[in-house]
């Protein structure tokens, strides 16, 4: 029985819940889908564009890290979908959540990213938020050892590579 703890992290448009799905299933793992924690009024305010700040990611962030702690302390694994963008987002997924959680960053090009967005459809987040998503990005640094992927790749190869180091 797999008792990992990963969140699938990225800007929008990286397939962090394609892949984390795919991932999760194959594994026989819980997914959570962390844009499901979000508040209303966060949902409402990304519906309108408007980019949220650290203190309107917080209370998701906690929500987040709360599952995270709850699978560890039943000693069963988990899979997040998160954005997770910057390393202090990071840094509270581990404190409050766990800290040995496996961070999975995917790692797209801008036309590939502009190209998924554009083809998604209903979902709240508009494709306008992927210039503040990548100002805010902070890629992960060594030694948050996060294992990182090219999503110029077709989502079954990043799964079967995720399944191997897993396995």
């Amino acid at each position: 029985m797999d008792t990992g703890l990963y969140v699938f992290m990225g800007v929008a448009g990286s397939g962090k819940t394609t892949i984390g799905a795919q991932f999760a299933r194959a594994r026989d793992l819980p997914f959570v889908e962390g844009d499901d924690l979000h508040s209303a009024e966060n949902r409402r305010r990304m519906a309108a564009g408007i980019p949220l700040s650290d203190s309107d990611r917080r209370p998701w962030l906690l929500a987040i890290a709360d599952r995270l702690h709850e699978a560890r302390h039943a000693g069963h694994g988990l899979v997040v979908a998160c954005s997770a963008l910057k390393r202090s987002y990071r840094d509270l997924l581990r404190t409050n959540g766990a800290p040995d959680v496996r961070f999975v960053f995917l790692r797209g090009k801008r036309p590939l990213l502009d190209e998924r967005l554009a083809a998604r459809r209903g979902h709240f987040m508009p494709a306008s938020l992927l210039d503040s998503q990548l100002a805010t990005l902070e890629e992960p640094a060594p030694d948050e050892a996060a294992w990182v992927y090219d999503v110029g790749q077709a989502p079954a190869a990043i799964v079967a590579d995720l399944v191997r180091r897993t396995a």
